[in-house]
């Protein structure tokens, strides 16, 4: 739980900026996709499966992710930055709730509001309708008994109460119930519409749907499970394990067998249950996830599970044989992201989700809009780590470069010939490939403890900063130490092999302008950290970094942008962020994207777009929580992002936000993806599908060689069918093709460009 200080905001100040996310959530759908892990890269924090394939997933970013076959395929259903999802409820395939919190900050390291959040679906999660938002309030369990009689509990400081909300429409409106208490609640339980129970610091029971709430004095819990009106299980901190069969009259203590807190508790009858729990090993700096089942009640419990790396926090079982596992956590102390799916009780457990979940990725390099690389350190392994695809990130397989590293800077100068620079002990290292880093090896410089970034303007002349600076003039066959920068420097970057620049501690920022002879600081107009520097020609260029009012404890995205080489820096808050901008990276002088976040803005993983060369800037919705360290694009319409928790997110539309399809009133009886009209195109043309059932769909565009120009849809739709526009002004005369994939429908066309 996070530990928040009390605040207010003013009053249209925040109710400006709450407008802003409600209209965000609504109506927005983010073109940013994960490439690595997979399904998703957030922390889960609850899971509710209504069958042995029907289940939902929900935590940090919003997230909602939904299977039907068990786990095998899952399918992302939002994404909407700012929330903290903390449980999820469904009665039955379409009826279900969401809720958590959003934390909104204003500039100030104090100045923010809580947010209570309730999300409502009537369709199985195709579409989440915001049901309430209410200031002030920490909403952590939510439970249904059918599909119009629900509770929500959580925390509200104002007045500070523990908080019980109820609704008998299906959450058309919602009502507060007097809890009686001042205490936290944590998760909530009803067997019917009359008896229910809720845990947090104190517990409370009900034999009138809430009318009344009675404190069962010295019992407490994290989470509550009852099977009928009798027979129920709480689980808490230190391995404890608590079981009435009274309807919570009395409550016995079980033998769990461990100490370690357990965070959430699954029972399908009186005798079959599932406690997950985790706790941090100091002597391992690791946490370690446990996994309890019972078949007799919890008279016995056996640890199935006791792994290294895990952070579970949510279970649910269907049956006896087929649950499934959720957690996550920070990568330098456990995997990640988890999902643990059985299908025989517990008797083996199987992950289902791929791709590294613990790597810190510093930097994102493509040589085309198919080949590129990422770097960084797996903080849980204590390793270098990169990663190659062949195909824009579809697909990216692990290369190998040798024991611990801090990788920190890349670069290619073709598919074959690259460079990374690393941090590491005793001295920074320099490693080279000939063959698309199939292999690497390590090339010699002068002792030093830190190379943070390198940089080439053509295939021979190269450039590496650290706590010393390198010159090659060769392709890196030898490196010549350069004593002109006075500076620890954090980012480089080229324009041509004469002009470049440098950016770094203090807010320093040096140039060059005959290929790093000599460098000349130049104003920035701050004294904070630059943390990248992104020029476009010997003129126009862009330098990001955080800026910090300490007496105020204010903090700003500041981006400095010159137009004369840097003569003069202007700088600009015009950002609307307070979070750390750490990457910037612009295609012309009036298309970039600026990276960053993961810091007390509560939204996670930055991206800022602008078209008009950062005179104006756009927040583009990426749904993850780490924070983005990198990015970069072969094109103003191709990129990735990379970061935190392992993150790989890739664009296809500069990062724009769908532009929600026409719905054409019609029943469709079977999938069908018609021909474009008009056909041939010049420029924009429209794409009809008719889909039968809900389902994932996704309509792409290639060129004549199979490469991906554009994702137009990416989005579970209800059945129907739709019309989308698509706008080809920026490509050239030729044969493209258009393919809809819908569930395991696939149908592929033709279309002619002609300008």
């Amino acid at each position: 739980m996070l530990s928040v200080t009390k605040s207010r905001l003013d009053g249209k100040t925040f109710l400006q900026t709450l407008f802003f996310f409600l209209l965000v959530t609504q109506i927005c759908f983010a073109q940013w996709f994960w490439q690595n892990p997979l399904p998703q890269g957030n922390d889960l924090t609850s899971v509710k499966f209504i069958s042995s394939d029907v289940g939902w997933a929900v935590g940090y970013g919003g997230t909602i992710i939904k299977t039907t076959n068990g786990g095998i395929k899952w399918t992302i259903q939002s994404n909407q930055t700012g929330y903290t999802l903390n449980s999820v409820s469904f009665t039955d395939e379409n009826n279900g709730c969401a809720v958590g919190t959003m934390v909104i900050w204003n500039d100030s390291l104090w100045n923010h509001i809580s947010v209570g959040i309730i999300l409502n679906t009537t369709n199985g999660g195709t579409t989440w309708t915001e049901q309430i938002s209410v200031t002030e309030q920490w909403l952590y369990g939510v439970y249904f008994t059918d599909a119009n009689n629900g509770w929500a509990v959580g925390t509200e400081w104002d007045p500070n109460q523990g908080l019980i909300l109820h609704t008998t429409n299906g959450g058309a409106t919602w009502n507060k119930q007097t809890s009686g208490t001042t205490e936290d609640l944590f998760s909530v339980c009803f067997t019917d519409t009359n008896n229910g129970w809720v845990v947090g610091v104190t517990t409370l029971r009900t034999t009138d749907g809430g009318t009344t709430w009675i404190e069962q004095n010295g019992i407490s819990g994290s989470a509550v499970c009852f099977t009928d009106v009798n027979n129920g299980w709480i689980v808490s901190g230190g391995g404890i394990i608590l079981r009435t069969t009274n309807g919570g009259t009395t409550w016995t203590q079980q033998t769990s067998g461990t100490d370690y807190p357990l965070h959430s508790v699954s029972f399908t009858d009186a005798n079959n249950g599932t406690v997950v729990g985790s706790q941090y090993i100091i002597p391992l700096h690791r946490f370690v996830g446990i996994v309890l089942r019972t078949t007799n009640g919890g008279t016995n419990w056996t640890i199935q599970l006791n792994e290294t790396g895990y952070t579970l926090i949510g279970v649910s079982f269907s049956d006896a044989n087929n649950g499934t596992v959720v957690g996550g956590g920070y990568p330098n102390f456990s995997l990640g992201t988890t999902i643990l799916r059985t299908t025989n009780g517990g008797t083996n457990w199987n992950s289902q989700t791929s791709g590294t979940t613990t790597a810190g990725f510093q930097d994102v390099f493509f040589a085309d809009a198919n080949n590129g690389w990422v770097i960084g350190i797996d903080e849980f392994n204590n390793s270098g780590v990169i990663l190659k695809t062949t195909n824009g990130g579809t697909t990216w397989s692990e290369q190998t470069i040798g024991t611990y590293l801090g990788l920190r800077g890349l670069f290619f100068t073709d598919l074959n010939n690259g460079w990374v620079v690393a941090i590491s002990s005793p001295y920074g290292k320099i490693f080279h490939t000939t063959n698309g880093g199939t292999t690497w090896t390590s090339q010699t410089v002068t002792e030093t403890n830190y190379l943070f970034d390198i940089a080439f303007s053509d295939e021979n002349n190269g450039w590496i900063i650290g706590n010393a600076n390198f010159r090659t003039t060769d392709g890196g066959t030898t490196w010549i130490e350069q004593y002109g920068l006075v500076l620890e420097g954090e980012a480089i970057c080229f324009a041509d092999a004469n002009n470049g620049w440098v950016v770094g501690a203090q807010g320093k920022i040096f140039r060059t302008t005959n290929g790093g002879t000599d460098w000349i600081q130049q104003t920035s107009g701050t004294t904070n950290q630059l943390w990248d520097v992104s020029f476009t020609d010997v003129n126009n260029g862009w330098a990001v970094c955080t800026e910090y009012v300490d007496s105020l404890y204010i903090n700003y995205g500041l981006i400095l942008h010159t137009t004369n080489g840097g003569t003069t820096w202007t700088s600009s808050k015009t950002s609307g962020t307070s979070e750390g901008l750490q990457s910037v990276f612009f295609t012309d002088a009036d298309n970039g994207w600026v990276g960053g976040g993961g810091g007390v803005d509560n939204l996670y993983g930055l991206i800022l777009h602008t078209t008009d060369g950062g005179i104006n800037w756009t927040r583009q919705i990426n749904g993850t929580t780490g924070g983005l360290a990198s990015i970069y694009f072969t094109d103003e319409s191709n990129g990735w992002a990379v970061g935190g928790f392992g993150t790989i997110l890739h664009t296809t539309n500069a990062g724009a936000t769908f532009v929600e399809e026409e719905q054409i009133t019609e029943v469709p009886t079977e999938f069908l993806l018609s021909q474009n009209y008009p056909n041939p195109l010049n420029p924009s043309t429209k794409i009809k599908y008719s889909i039968p059932q809900s389902s994932n769909v996704v309509i792409k565009v290639f060129d004549i060689l199979g490469s991906e120009i554009e994702t137009l849809v990416n989005e579970e739709k209800p059945a129907g069918t739709y019309e989308v526009n698509w706008n080809a002004a920026n490509l050239s005369s030729g044969v493209y093709f258009y393919r809809l994939q819908a569930g395991d429908y696939t149908s592929v066309k033709k279309m002619i460009l002609l300008k």
